[in-house]
């Protein structure tokens, strides 16, 4: 039977690192049938259709490491299961969410191959590698394909689903100071570090942000009244009770005037330069929809500027334009926006865009200031003749660099005033490089979660690491966000470990969170009972505000199935790499494929962390030569070759010398604990293995716990050791 098809057999996503890559990926196990005969070179115009449809292959670097190098291999010949991990990364570039890694690696089982590509969203992942499939078995079959179709589709639902830009960019000012992340909704409520160091972000607002700014922020006139006591220039005005009460209060602060809502936003219902009765009434039924109360101020010329204000620095600036259109003796003033404005790349309906397409059926303030004028969207303009559309146009056009520091103060201090930590300060001004007393501008408003996206991509002018400034802002210099992670792998006293090295820290007078095979824990108190060692308790533990240390065990299968709840650890922990049968399923079938699967916990050890390995077992001790961070070795046995060599590197190691416990640090030797002063049986329960001591011991020096404090911690606190985790997996 011929079985040129590709079947997907099994698709987990890995949210955490995992044995791939540091990052989250989708891992498809794929049975590409009878296609294992039929490499790429040998199907007659696959070349052609792929890099036809999908021209943006030619960037693919492949293992070649150069531009190009996918296509040469797929020109040379490739197998279909490499094929779909690139189409798969291409789909999902194309659809907005930037990806690059991607493996493909055979199974013994003929025809089946893993394969595995970065995803930043599992639904998008998963939709993006069904596309691809079902892309390059039309490009086999040499049947037609909608790529543009199915790219709009895929990027809709990366638009619905991933972070929006102004999130992702603080994300990304995270990432690169190597700050965790965590997302805690499918909107764009975002956790940044773990435990009690953490903070929260949701867009543009933070945790520090106080709800009573962003309350008095919302609330137009009491933040002018706050900003005027404080000596903030702001524009007079008064709520306005309705339409006749609006021209009274034109009136009263004298013409022209500027209406909008009192607790509007994005500029809507907006209307500025008002000189008419007719034109300020027309202006109130415009902005009564778009906020609770109206408000009526004195117009201030000149034009609108945006200042980022975080913390007590202005980190960015931009300045909006009027937009206008010129006649040309033929054209409608409609079809003159379009043609002049709207074709304008820069100009879209997605936040994707600096600047907006003006969309007169949409927008009622075009067409009152068409009005204003004497003309409607169907007037054929004189040539030459011009014509306002908007006078208060998008504010995409970076000025940052030519801030006066009169207006830096001003505008700090609006923010100070109100008690925003993150701050829009709309400004108006002729000329911001100049001080503001000296030509009238004034702060027109306060807003609390400002958008990013128009210093993130200006129309105009220099783009602004404003995600970056917003994480300095929560993490000053020295601070990551993290707290100690103890990361514990094997299958061999994994869980009396934990308990151990829980109880341990515990003495410290640190919170710590344990999440293992028996239970969650937090401090000595069981909070959940039952199998705890997987993905998602682990970053239930990483949420928790009341944690300031955190260990988790860990098995092949878990690591396997779901990664690690983790990004990286300050202690990583391996016990043993023993092969077991239920790993079959997973092609896990050799020594060296556990390797493979349990150097990841070293893997994850941060630079200035620490690997503690188990000296006696050759497997786990060769994983040392892996660690960024240092290493540790532990073991019963004091005159391993490993540990010998290790000390005369100068590396530290703890193991036994009859039932002393020994502290190495190179050629020194330090005595540290008699075990046989330990009661073997204590409140009816066996005490832990003198294994299993050693190795929490490790992982105590490796966090800097005193020798003292360790030695007393032991004493006081082995008690508290789980009976129920030590005989299930002791080992």
């Amino acid at each position: 039977m011929n079985r040129k098809t590709i079947e997907f057999l099994r698709v987990t996503h890995l949210d955490g690192p995992n044995i791939w890559t540091y990052r989250p990926v989708l891992e498809a196990w794929v049975d590409i049938g009878d296609l294992e005969d039929s490499p790429s070179n040998t199907i007659p115009g696959l070349y052609e259709r792929l890099t036809g449809w999908l021209p943006g292959l030619i960037e693919h670097r492949c293992g070649v490491g150069e531009r190009g190098g996918f296509l040469l291999r797929l020109r040379e010949g490739t197998w279909p299961a490499h094929i779909l991990e690139h189409l798969t990364i291409e789909l999902q570039n194309l659809a907005g969410m930037k990806v690059g890694f991607g493996k493909a690696r055979e199974t013994p089982e003929r025809g089946i191959y893993k394969v595995a590509v970065r995803t930043r969203n599992e639904q998008v992942g998963r939709a993006c590698l069904q596309a691809g499939r079902d892309l390059l078995l039309a490009a086999i079959e040499d049947r037609p394909f909608d790529v543009q179709g199915t790219v709009a589709r895929l990027r809709d639902q990366a638009d619905r689903l991933c972070l929006g830009p102004s999130t992702a960019c603080i994300v990304d000012g995270a990432a690169s100071r190597h700050i965790p992340f965590i997302r805690l909704t499918e909107g764009n409520l975002v956790q940044l570090g773990y435990g009690a160091r953490q903070h929260r972000i949701w867009t543009a607002e933070t945790d520090l942000t106080s709800a009573i700014a962003e309350g008095i922020a919302s609330d137009k006139d009491l933040t002018k009244s706050l900003l005027k006591s404080c000596g903030v220039p702001v524009p007079d005005g008064r709520i306005a009770e309705g339409p006749e009460d609006a021209w009274d209060a034109a009136e009263e602060i004298g013409l022209p005037v500027a209406i909008k809502p009192v607790d509007g936003n994005h500029g809507r219902g907006v209307s500025l330069d008002l000189t008419t009765r007719e034109d300020v009434e027309r202006a109130y039924q415009l902005a009564l929809p778009e906020g609770s109360e109206v408000i009526v101020e004195r117009y201030v010329p000149g034009n609108e500027h945006r200042l980022l204000v975080v913390g007590s620095r202005v980190v960015a600036a931009a300045r909006g334009e009027a937009a206008w259109v010129r006649g040309d003796g033929r054209s409608t003033i409609a079809g003159l926006i379009d043609s002049q404005l709207n074709t304008d790349p820069r100009r879209g309906t997605t936040e994707d865009y600096p600047l907006n397409k003006i969309l007169i059926d949409e927008d009622p303030a075009v067409g009152l200031e068409l009005e204003r004028q004497g003309v409607t969207q169907d007037t054929v303009p004189a040539a030459g003749q011009k014509v306002l559309i908007q006078r208060n146009g998008n504010v995409a056009l970076d000025v940052t660099d030519t801030l006066h520091p009169d207006v830096v103060e001003t505008a700090v201090l609006a923010a100070r005033v109100v008690g925003l930590d993150v701050a829009g300060i709309d400004m108006v001004a002729e000329d911001i490089s100049r001080p503001l007393a000296a030509q009238g501008g004034a702060i027109v408003e306060v807003n609390a979660g400002p958008g990013l996206l128009m210093h993130l991509k200006p129309a105009e002018g220099t783009p602004r690491p404003v995600g970056r400034a917003i994480v300095d802002h929560l993490f000053p210099d020295g601070e990551s966000g993290r707290i100690p992670i103890v990361g514990i792998s094997g299958s061999q006293g994994t869980t009396a470990i934990a308990h151990l090295v829980a109880q341990l820290i515990t003495c410290t007078g640190k919170r710590t969170g344990l999440a293992c095979r028996d239970g969650l824990y937090l401090g000595t108190r069981q909070v959940r009972p039952g199998n705890c060692a997987s993905w998602r308790v682990g970053r239930q533990l990483l949420m928790n505000r009341g944690v300031d240390t955190a260990i988790f065990e860990h098995d092949a299968k878990s690591i396997l199935g779901e990664g690690y709840a983790y990004d990286r650890c300050q202690v990583g922990v391996v016990t043993d790499l023993q092969m077991d049968a239920s790993l079959a399923e997973y092609y896990i079938r050799e020594p060296g494929h556990m390797h493979t699967v349990m150097r990841t916990q070293v893997d994850v050890v941060l630079s200035e962390g620490m690997a503690v390995l188990h000296a006696a077992d050759p497997a786990v001790a060769e994983l040392a030569s892996l660690c960024d961070g240092g290493v540790l070795f532990y073991a019963l046995a004091p005159d391993l070759p490993v540990i010998a060599e290790h000390r005369a590197r100068g590396g530290r190691a703890v193991f036994l010398r009859g039932n002393q416990v020994v502290i190495a640090g190179g050629t020194d030797e330090r005595p540290f604990f008699d075990l046989g002063t330990l009661p073997s049986v204590m409140d009816g329960n066996p005490l832990p293995q003198p294994l299993h001591i050693l190795a929490a011991i490790g992982v105590a020096l490796a966090l800097d716990i005193p020798p003292d404090l360790i030695r007393a911690g032991i004493e006081t606190c082995v008690s508290l050791h789980s009976p129920a985790g030590q005989a299930s997996h002791s080992g």
